[in-house]
């Protein structure tokens, strides 16, 4: 009995010891948890308020760009395609045929026209000889009409002196009969041939008259015929040049059927490369590439960027048909900015910068998303801007995609 008291006197203080060393280790613990946990709400609120979190505008339509702009290859009529050398990425020089559109209708015209012409010209020949002819006709006669004229008037005046001497001797052999020296017979006589000289001179100057009136009909009449041979040759050279219309119309159309790479680089784009196909004039062929040509981003935002987005922005691009988590993304800044909303959209250009991973095979026409630094913000800042946007409903719709990194 005795001996068991001396144990529990024993244990007593041993248990006193090790439940005051439990307590104080508590408190110790405690105070630590305490301060860990200030320690790490005041780590947080320093990150709250003073790290910085980056926001971007966000688009997926966005685009690579030869910084020289490609030539637009486009059909300049209607028609089917016969033949075409179209292939994406071939290298061409400025005039290379491209593609042909089927020409046989204008082969067949320009083919009639040229054998119109053919046939025009030596009939346009053949009546300016005629003409010459009728010309030099007219000239010849005139000078024959002259001299026989001058034939004619010379008859006049040779006969008009001899009526003239008749009529003198008439008029002296008068007085000699009425003295009585000489017959009345003579003098009848010599009357007589005076007047037989007079009605000669009158017929020699009615046939001159005649001769005049005779000549001016037959150039009349040689001039009706130049006229009308003029006429003639004038239709058939408004033939000649009409034909000769239609036939440069007809080459220029069958040219315009001939579809020529307008520059030298290669073909970036391809949008018709099979014969048959049927295009309509204007329609979009395909894009010919400069060579040696720098490469940008042209990126379309809603009208929220409007402001938001300005030159000198840092931004990068992810292309869709290259993973960014194998291959990276292509570093970019804003150099262009449009002043104002087109079509609902934001145009933005971007200078592809030189420091782009060399695994990415740039080439004009990839698409992608592009990521704009537009702000650096806190965290505090950039939770209250959300609590703002999901405790007002009127502001929640219509609101440009961002994302923070």
């Amino acid at each position: 009995m005795k001996t068991h008291l001396k144990a529990g006197s024993a244990a007593a203080p041993t248990f006193s010891r090790y439940m005051r060393s439990l307590g104080a280790d508590g408190q110790r613990r405690t105070l630590l948890g305490l301060l860990l946990a200030f320690a790490v709400l005041g780590a947080w609120g320093a990150w709250l308020f003073l790290a910085r979190v980056t926001l971007y505008e966000v688009t997926t339509e966005a685009r690579l760009e030869a910084e020289q702009a490609g030539y637009t290859v486009e059909s300049a009529a209607a028609g089917r395609v016969v033949n075409t050398r179209l292939r994406l990425g071939q290298e061409v020089k400025a005039g290379d045929v491209l593609a042909e559109l089927d020409t046989d209708e204008q082969q067949h015209r320009l083919e009639e026209e040229r054998a119109r012409l053919a046939s025009v010209a030596p009939q346009i020949e053949a009546l300016g000889r005629e003409v010459a002819a009728e010309e030099q006709a007219v000239e010849d006669s005139r000078q024959a009409n002259r001299v026989a004229l001058e034939e004619a008037r010379a008859r006049v005046r040779e006969a008009e002196s001899a009526a003239l001497f008749k009529e003198e001797e008439a008029q002296r052999l008068a007085g000699l009969f009425k003295e009585g020296v000489i017959a009345e017979m003579e003098v009848l006589r010599v009357r007589s041939e005076a007047r037989g000289r007079r009605a000669e001179v009158e017929s020699l100057q009615h046939a001159v008259t005649k001769l005049e009136r005779q000549q001016r009909t037959e150039e009349t009449e040689r001039r009706v015929r130049i006229d009308k041979l003029l006429r003639e040759k004038t239709e058939l050279e408004g033939q000649r040049n009409t034909s000769a219309a239609v036939i440069g119309r007809l080459q220029n159309e069958i040219e315009r059927r001939t579809i020529r790479a307008p520059a030298s680089g290669h073909l970036g784009e391809v949008t018709t490369s099979k014969e048959g196909a049927v295009v309509r004039e204007g329609d979009k062929l395909g894009t010919v590439l400069p060579e040696a040509g720098a490469l940008k981003i042209v990126a379309e935002f809603p009208p929220s960027a409007l402001g938001r987005v300005r030159e000198g922005q840092g931004a990068r691009m992810r292309l869709s048909s290259f993973p960014w988590t194998q291959y990276g993304t292509v570093p970019a800044v804003v150099t262009r900015v449009a002043g104002e909303v087109r079509d609902g959209k934001i145009r933005v250009e971007l200078a592809v910068r030189p420091d782009s991973p060399a695994s990415l095979p740039l080439q004009h026409g990839l698409p992608g998303a592009v990521e704009i630094e537009v702000e650096q913000v806190s965290p505090a800042t950039l939770l209250l801007r959300t609590v703002k946007l999901l405790t007002t409903p009127s502001t929640r719709e219509g609101q440009p995609t961002r994302s923070a990194g």
